[in-house]
């Protein structure tokens, strides 16, 4: 009996070893699905008498890339909604690897986003059309979705990855220069917009269309779009616009901003980042504008941020201080507040999905231009926040450019029929001249004397250049 008994505990474990094997083997399958992780949770246990085995770590860039070749053969083949969707499910598992988690939305059909921006369209008066900009090696795939379903594809053949890259380059680094000349980015801007308006441009007069929708490939997510030039007018003095990570990943619901209430938060004093001077006058100012509250510095922290939001909705959430999008991982990436840096892989932390959030202000964001790391974050704010939408800037503009243009924008929210309108307005308003520091002042009910005197000294700058107004953009939802 003992000998049975002995023989029967040997298969016993024998058998549990084997199984552990095979389960660590399936777990690792199934943690790793073509190269991008699906979920984190517990760790697997094994047998305490084996190694445990390595689990590939996730790359801050999805190893899952966009199949170039099916896509244009797909293309090829005139089958536009099927490579919309190889898009969409690519681009929504590259966000999901960088942020290091699920998004748990369903994936739309090209007929279904149809529907949805003619559903919107008639809600808000406002006609958007889908544009999804596809950078390849030998060319450049445009995909456009309007209201009507009609959908239609263009290839550029000229706009080949590696003059793309040359012409963004230069494009960037002229635009982000407030002492730059015309001459110094207008030839790109002008290139940019005969690669990726110009050939849709029929389709969306005939439509009219006026706001666009850009989901955007490598490389591109850091452009800043307003800036583009058709030759006569800024592509901003024609379209109202938002860039979007995957539009399955996009809340299609229009914003309800009547009678939202602002949260206004910031610091303008750092241990180890440069002063934002501007910021105590910025939330005052805006907290008048719009009926909220405004905290600054010591009373800027995550904790404040989450009894007042227990005690209110506020679904408007501005935050004035640094958030800097580096390169790396997701964890590299953060927002200051006033005790400790939010990483963006914990920007789920701040609750701004339940309530949801309409719109989430970051008025000194900062991204690593030309990182595709950083261009994932930037263009993932809004789905990684769980705000509607996000407005945020792609470099750090100074402090009274970004003084005006946040006092204009919330005029304007009021008044205007969509977020990215407004914006719009705003930054037309600078374009023209039609702004400067001390007006936005005195419209926001704000004494001279307390504007701090390096504003004051910057106030008479020429805001019409684009650096001051091209780099803030509407991340998510436009509407």
């Amino acid at each position: 009996m003992k000998l049975i008994r002995w023989l029967l505990l040997f298969v016993l474990v024998l058998g549990c070893t084997m199984a552990a094997s095979a389960l660590t083997t399936l777990v690792q399958e199934m943690t790793v699905v073509q190269g991008t992780t699906i979920a984190q949770g517990t760790p697997l246990q094994v047998s305490p008498d084996r190694p445990t085995p390595e689990v590939p770590v996730a790359k801050p860039l999805s190893v899952l890339k966009l199949d170039l070749k099916k896509l244009q053969e797909t293309l090829d083949r005139n089958d536009i909604a099927g490579a919309i969707q190889d898009v969409e499910v690519s681009w929504k598992q590259q966000y999901e690897n960088y942020y290091q988690g699920k998004f748990t939305t369903r994936l739309l059909s090209a007929d279904q986003i149809g529907y949805s921006l003619n559903r919107v369209a008639q809600l808000t008066g406002k006609k958007a059309a889908l544009i999804y900009v596809i950078p390849t090696p030998e060319h450049l795939e445009l995909l456009l979705v309007p209201p009507d379903g009609q959908l239609s594809h263009r290839r550029v053949t000229a706009a080949t990855r590696t003059r793309l890259t040359e012409t963004v380059k230069a494009f960037r680094s002229g635009v982000v220069n407030a002492g730059s000349q015309p001459s110094d980015y207008l030839p790109a801007a002008q290139q940019l917009y005969q690669w990726i308006i110009s050939p849709l441009e029929a389709t969306l007069k005939a439509q009219q269309i006026d706001t666009l929708i850009f989901c955007l490939g490598g490389g591109l997510r850091g452009v800043p779009i307003a800036a583009f030039h058709d030759g006569q007018h800024f592509l901003i003095e024609r379209y109202s616009f938002a860039t979007i990570p995957a539009f399955s990943l996009l809340d299609q619901h229009p914003s309800r901003l009547a009678g939202t209430k602002v949260l206004a938060m910031g610091a303008s004093q750092f241990q180890n980042e440069s002063p934002l001077p501007a910021v105590p006058v910025e939330l005052t100012t805006i907290s008048q504008l719009w009926q909220g509250e405004s905290w600054l510095n010591q009373d800027f922290t995550l904790a404040k941020l989450k009894d007042r939001r227990s005690a209110s909705s506020f679904g408007l959430i501005h935050l004035a201080t640094h958030a800097i999008l580096a390169p790396g991982t997701a964890e590299a990436s953060y927002i200051q507040f006033w005790d400790q840096p939010i990483r963006l892989n914990r920007l789920r932390d701040l609750g701004l999905n339940f309530p949801v959030v309409q719109l989430l202000v970051l008025s000194a964001c900062q991204t690593a231009l030309g990182d595709p790391n950083a261009e994932l974050g930037f263009a993932g704010l809004a789905v990684q926040s769980g705000a509607k939408a996000a407005l945020a800037s792609l470099w750090s503009v100074s402090d009274a450019g970004t003084l005006v243009l946040m006092v204009n924008f919330y005029q304007r929210l009021k008044a205007a029929p969509i977020k990215a309108e407004a914006l719009r307005q705003t930054q037309l308003a600078m374009l023209r001249g039609q702004t400067r520091l001390q007006k936005s002042a005195a419209k926001g009910g704000i004494a001279q004397r307390a504007v701090a005197s390096e504003l004051l000294a910057a106030a008479n700058a020429d805001l019409s250049h684009p650096y001051y107004w091209a780099s803030f953009t509407i991340i998510g939802n436009p509407w």
